[in-house]
């Protein structure tokens, strides 16, 4: 189980990518065809054809991390696959992870910061 802070950004590639790719390809790939860059804390997920397998790539302050993630009989549950990319929540991404619909995971309200009458 991989946790992510409340903020985080989570950046899912719907297009299937070629799964030989290291960290560093993934990450070319993600400032050239996703226009996000891989060194700002952004969390890159991407997937291969077969809908079993994603590889995670962020970057941690020091060194870019893989993280790769092979369902055993399963499938991960993907968007239509177009060009770009779909924006998840931590909670969302954590479904993902986990092998579970994420689409059907909602995120807790936001509760709005009370203000002082004037």
């Amino acid at each position: 189980m991989i946790t992510l802070p409340s903020g985080a950004r989570v950046l899912l590639a719907s297009q299937p990518v070629d799964f030989r790719k290291g960290a560093h390809a993934l990450a070319a790939l993600a400032a050239e065809v996703l226009s996000a860059d891989p060194f700002s804390g952004v969390v890159l997920v991407f997937r291969a054809k077969r809908a079993d397998r994603i590889k995670i790539v962020l970057w941690d302050g020091s060194g870019l991390v893989l993280i790769a993630k092979q369902l055993e009989g399963g499938a991960f549950r993907w968007p239509p696959v177009v060009d770009g990319a779909v924006r998840l929540t931590p909670v969302e991404f954590a479904a993902l992870f986990d092998g579970i619909d994420w689409t059907r995971v909602q995120s807790a309200k936001r509760i709005p910061t009370p203000s002082v009458p004037a």
